[in-house]
């Protein structure tokens, strides 16, 4: 034992307190800093800053970005369970024993979520493929959607040109219905929703033309992704 250290072992465990003790702030942080998030993204959409996350939390942003060096890290965190439910929604549409039922109460399911949080309208419009958290639950609620729809073509009850381009176009559509009425008419979604149901229900009116391209709607979601973590540059981010 060392005459200039007598209580080595008083030490070691300060030491492990006070390691504990950063652990713990950094934690409470991060989790603030996510329940902040959720409030700015769903009052102000995905275009609002980091700054403005921040702000919200009470943090500098030096902290938020220890946390989350990337918009699409903090993206990430809030949505990961919104993005769960949104995949999960279609295992209980599959589940319902009549398949136009399913595939309406699917889609009416997906727009009332957006409609619940406006940063998750826009979330389900654009494409993250440097986020495999939010990617994988795309993934799975669209090999679903695309089950959903045989199932509702081979019930005679779905027109025949519906494909799964037009759930994406219908929340777009939906999701700038949802910025433009915001406070001022909250459900007005549901009057469009209704609609667009309608006109998916077989037999067909008439031709549609055709539906935009897959690599071009994507290309149209990867840019609308890149609008709103672009780092501000006089860039909206």
């Amino acid at each position: 034992m060392s005459p200039r250290d007598p209580h080595p072992e008083a030490g070691a465990d300060a030491a492990v307190s006070a390691g504990h003790a950063k652990r713990s702030d950094a934690e409470r942080n991060r989790g603030r800093i996510i329940a902040a998030a959720r409030t700015v993204f769903g009052r102000d959409g995905l275009n609002a800053s980091m700054a403005s996350v921040a702000r919200e939390t009470g943090v500098g942003i030096a902290t938020l970005f220890r946390h989350f060096p990337r918009k699409e890290d903090l993206l990430a965190a809030v949505f990961a369970d919104r993005m769960k439910a949104y995949a999960q929604a279609t295992d209980a549409a599959l589940a319902d024993p009549d398949p136009w039922h399913g595939f309406t109460g699917y889609i009416e399911t997906v727009c009332a979520m957006q409609a619940a949080d406006r940063g998750f309208a826009d979330i389900l419009t654009m494409n993250f493929p440097g986020v495999p958290e939010l990617e994988k639950h795309h993934a799975r609620a669209y090999e679903g959607f695309l089950e959903l729809i045989g199932r509702a073509k081979d019930s005679g009850q779905l027109r025949e040109d519906f494909t799964s381009r037009d759930l994406v176009l219908l929340l777009m559509a939906n999701a700038g219905v949802l910025s433009a009425t915001a406070d001022a008419a909250p459900d007005a979604w549901r009057r469009l929703v209704a609609w667009m149901i309608q006109s998916f229900q077989a037999p067909a009116r008439g031709p549609l033309p055709d539906p935009p391209e897959d690599a071009a709607l994507y290309e149209a979601m990867r840019r609308a992704s890149h609008d709103v973590t672009t780092p501000e540059t006089g860039k909206r981010r």
